[in-house]
This record gives C-alpha cells, structure tokens and sequence, in this order.
C-alpha cells in the first residue's frame, strides 16, 4: 500500500539540501564555535550564517535570533526569561501546550495569570487584551497562528496595545513561520518563536529583541 503523508502541520522532513548544507558539521567541521582557534571559528562563522538567514526569514537583525532545541524550550524562554515573582501575565485560552503549561508553571510559583477567550471565529479580542492589562503586567504572549484551527490572530494590534503599556509582548509564530510573512516591526513582538521542524530544517530560535529586553545568552 502507497502511504502518502500529509500531516506537515505538524512535523517534516528535512529537505535534501539542508542536510546536504549541515552534513560537513557532522564530521569535517566539528569544531566547537565558541574555540578561538580556526577548527572552532570555521564552525562558528557557518553558525552566524545560519543566524542571518533566520534573521532575513523574520526581519530582525542577526543578534536578535537565539537558537533553542525546539519550539517548546523557544516558549520556555520567552517567558521564563522575563517573568519574575509578583509579575501579571496574559495569554489566551487556545494557546499551544508550551505556552500553557508555562503558564501554569508560573501560577503555581504565584505569578497572576490571566486567560483571554477567543469568540466564535477563535479570535483574541485584543480590546480583552487591553482590559487585561494591569500596572504590574510584563509579559502578553499571543500566538500568532493557532496549531488547530489555523486562525491569525491579530498580533499587530495586540503589538500595538503592548507598546503603548510598555508590556512585553510574545507571539508563538510555529505554525505561521513560511506560511505566512513574518515581519516583527509589523507584529510589533518584543519576541518571536519559530520552530524549524515545521519547515523542513532542524532545531527553532527565538527573535528576542535587544532594544528592550536584555538578551539571554547567544547559542
């Protein structure tokens, strides 16, 4: 029986000529990036090379990207990388089990969290965003394409509302990166996830944006 699979959403394969690309790094160029000598820095440089083209893949600059393991450990550090004791946090209801267990994590360290609903068409309402918000709120974190339904999420105004509270803003963009254009001025995201399973390659990274949030360190 011929098997044909269709269920890219949620995991692929990775592309021949991305594994052709990282094959040398598995044997040849094994050098450790952060060694000063040339074994080390050739692999650090195809590293670098690697971070310009999830920055053009985004919009961001090279030093905003943060390689993780994958999608969940680039929620993870989103939020557990700004939200500190006595900190207010907003999400929604339909958001992937790595933001909602990460949020739960927080609740039982007796950070607040709040729950926005989506209506009939799976929307956050980012007007319940905005009445949400409270002076001791740090961190949104919106998706910005649901992994069931499909559903875009209105990130920009969300972005917007964020910006203008000097909240953090995070949006889970795995199910949207090469789907849908990802630019993060546009979303207005102080971060971004993306998982790289989801498109053919290996690993996922954050966009952390280093004109307000104090960057983690670089991997």
């Amino acid at each position: 029986m011929h098997r044909v699979y269709l269920d890219n959403n949620a995991t692929t394969p990775v592309l021949p000529e991305v594994l052709e690309a990282m094959r040398p790094y598995f044997g040849e160029h094994f050098g450790n990036a952060s060694s000063i000598h040339h074994h080390g820095q050739e692999t650090r440089a195809a590293v670098e090379r690697a971070r310009e083209s999830v920055a053009n893949l985004l919009g961001c600059r090279p030093a905003e990207v943060v390689f993780t393991s994958g999608g969940t450990e680039a929620d993870n550090l989103g939020i557990f990388g700004l939200v500190q004791p006595g900190d207010h946090v907003i999400t929604s209801t339909i958001e992937h089990h790595a933001v909602l267990n990460s949020c739960k994590h927080l609740q039982e360290k007796g950070i607040e969290v709040t729950y926005v609903p989506v209506d009939g068409r799976c929307l956050v309402d980012p007007a319940d965003v905005q009445r949400a918000l409270r002076p001791n709120t740090k961190l949104v974190t919106i998706m910005l394409a649901n992994n069931e339904t499909g559903v875009l999420q209105p990130v920009g105004e969300i972005g917007r509302i964020c910006a203008e509270g000097d909240v953090y803003f995070h949006t889970d963009a795995v199910q949207a990166a090469s789907k849908v254009p990802i630019r993060v001025k546009d979303i207005g995201c102080d971060l971004l996830s993306i998982s790289g399973h989801k498109i053919h390659a290996p690993q996922a990274a954050v966009f952390w944006r280093k004109s307000r949030a104090l960057a983690p360190r670089r991997n």
